[in-house]
């Protein structure tokens, strides 16, 4: 049994069941936006990253394995990339990407960072947008930093304030005219995508994580958030903090959907219209930070 495997939780726990059960389905529905959709912001950030030739490298939250592929080309014949995922339905995708390719140095092992994950056996480690969903984050990014070799180095993007993001958050502003904001006890994804827009608060996070030398880069991108204004509205009510209060509302939802879907279509056809579909602003930071070598 591999390290990887190894670390596997051997019980989901309700977090990891709700990803699988609920979420999982609607990220399949709508991966066009979710992996192309981000394609201009991925090609902001993934020429800067320190990856080298040859190195060992661990992709945490690896979805649908896009950047785990982008990744392995990174690192070459004589390099090596693990892509780590708690979603089975996310691991098939990337699985199959790697079979279709035949592609040799990359390799998927469903997993939960925030429990376990192997020690000191990477060069680099990488997360793009999953370290925001993290319920205990020092835990996950520890965890992150223990997998790493001495003088290792560690990058993970996650989306900056929700002024800056209308692409995730203008449709929920929308949503909560018509419903109530989710409870207390309600099912969700985990802290939410700003939960670490805050550059004071994450550094803070990772400094008692271990990681030195932090630093802090941001990128502004467009992002396809549809093919066209239905493709908009099907993917912010299904996905996202509008996707929350939508589901979270349940029968009441369903009842004033029209209502609903008509205000969201007034406030999308207003957003730009490129060639492949509606484009809206986002901005992310690139956290990047060394592992210490002692």
């Amino acid at each position: 049994m591999s390290a990887l495997a190894a670390a596997a939780t051997p019980e989901d726990t309700a977090f990891v069941r709700f990803w699988n059960e609920v979420l999982a389905p609607k990220f399949i529905r709508f991966k066009h936006i979710l992996v192309d959709g981000l394609s201009q912001h991925s090609e902001a950030v993934f020429p800067a990253l320190p990856v080298r030739a040859g190195d060992h490298v661990l992709d945490v939250g690896c979805g649908f394995g896009d950047t785990a592929l982008k990744l392995a080309e990174r690192v070459g014949p004589n390099g090596s990339v693990v892509g780590i995922d708690c979603c089975d339905a996310f691991l098939d995708f990337a699985r199959a990407a790697v079979r279709a390719r035949k592609i040799t140095n990359v390799s998927f092992v469903r997993g939960d960072a925030e429990i376990a994950l192997p020690i000191n056996q990477f060069d680099f480690v990488f997360a793009r947008f999953g370290t925001m969903f993290f319920a205990n984050p020092v835990a996950g990014l520890r965890n992150m930093r223990r997998a790493l070799k001495p003088g290792g180095r560690m990058v993970h993007i996650v989306w900056r304030q929700r002024a800056d993001n209308p692409w995730l958050s203008m449709a929920k502003d929308v949503v909560l005219r018509f419903l109530p904001p989710p409870g207390a006890d309600a099912q969700t994804c985990g802290p939410g995508p700003f939960s670490m827009a805050d550059e004071a608060t994450v550094r803070k996070m990772m400094e008692v994580a271990g990681y030195e030398a932090i630093e802090f880069r941001r990128v502004d991108a467009p992002v396809l958030v549809g093919r066209d204004v239905n493709d908009a509205i099907a993917f912010q009510l299904a996905i996202g903090p509008a996707g929350e209060v939508f589901r979270e509302a349940g029968a009441e939802a369903e009842h004033k959907r029209p209502e609903i879907e008509a205000a969201l279509a007034e406030a999308i056809e207003k957003q730009k219209i490129a060639a492949d579909g509606i484009v809206m602003d986002s901005s992310s930071w690139v956290i990047g930070a060394i592992n210490p070598a002692r």
